[in-house]
């Protein structure tokens, strides 16, 4: 364990290098975590690289919802890149130490995609109110450049808040402690690590976390409150069912990220467990939201 003295009279030191403890409490089982873990990946590849071809290629699918679908294929596949080869190498190779500024790196870029992730499905859920409640605004509405600048906007909204949140996690010292309980560098196990008072980066936590997920999530509570009301004024049982199915898998990535997204970082960190943020994280970073059957012309 490597550290770097800071001022003997606060006799306190900040570490240069982190252990990513994982799974090491399983040895018996890190051939199978391996397999698991690498057919996971490939499946989350190989799928969403499926979504991205198909809906290039077939003009029928050069559409609003569909444009926004490749969106959010493309970042499920840098959202999975984050985590998943960084924990097929450490049980590959047993090597489970990190730097800190790849500890650092890896959390950046795995909040601000988490922020993409959210404002995303805000937009895309916004799509699906124009499409279903203004039919015959859609086109004007949802045109080339209005999308173009919805993905953009998603892309790049939540990285100032989340670079100044990584920033801020890791300007902090962390007394020699430097085995983190987690498969990945994410901000509840980090933060535990740190000596002294965390409580403002505790509120700079639930402060980014309402802008980023709380005010999206509201949005997409509206949109849907609208499109279920006209989906149920519909005349015929046919077309409230085909209305209801277009937006089924997009509620069910909704709640599944909402959920684990708001008791990672909205739960207080003295009642986190080690073994409940692996698996909501598990959930929450490494979960193959979109699929193949996703695709309806």
């Amino acid at each position: 364990m490597k550290h770097t003295g800071i001022k003997e009279e606060d006799n306190a030191s900040t570490v240069t290098q982190f252990l990513l403890l994982g799974f090491s409490d399983l040895p018996n089982l890190q051939g199978v975590l391996f397999g698991m873990f690498s057919i996971m990946y490939v499946t989350i590849i190989i799928g969403n690289s499926f979504i991205i071809v198909v809906t290039r290629i077939d003009p029928t699918l050069h559409k609003p919802m569909y444009f926004f679908l490749t969106n959010f294929s493309f970042l499920e596949i840098c959202y999975v890149s984050v985590t998943l080869p960084r924990i097929l190498y450490s049980i590959w190779t047993q090597d489970r130490s990190i730097s800190l500024l790849a500890c650092a790196t890896q959390m950046c870029f795995f909040l601000m995609l988490a922020a993409t992730d959210s404002i995303l499905l805000a937009v895309m859920s916004y799509d699906r109110y124009v499409a279903i409640c203004n039919p015959l605004h859609y086109p004007l509405v949802m045109n080339q450049t209005k999308c173009t600048q919805l993905a953009v906007g998603s892309w790049l909204g939540g990285m100032p808040f989340q670079l100044g949140q990584t920033c801020q996690i890791f300007s902090l010292h962390f007394c020699n402690a430097n085995r983190i309980d987690h498969f990945f560098c994410d901000i509840p196990p980090v933060l535990k690590l740190a000596c002294g008072d965390t409580s403002l980066n505790e509120l700079y936590v639930y402060v980014v976390t309402i802008l980023l997920a709380a005010i999206p999530f509201v949005l997409i509570l509206t949109s849907y409150s609208k499109i279920i009301a006209t989906i149920l004024r519909l005349p015929t049982a046919e077309g409230r069912a085909k209305a209801f199915f277009t937006c089924s898998s997009h509620l069910v990535v909704v709640l599944l990220f909402y959920v684990s997204a708001s008791i990672t970082y909205l739960m207080p960190k003295s009642r986190h467990s080690a073994l409940s943020d692996k698996l909501v994280s598990f959930l929450h970073g490494c979960d193959p939201h979109v699929q193949p059957h996703d695709i309806q012309p």
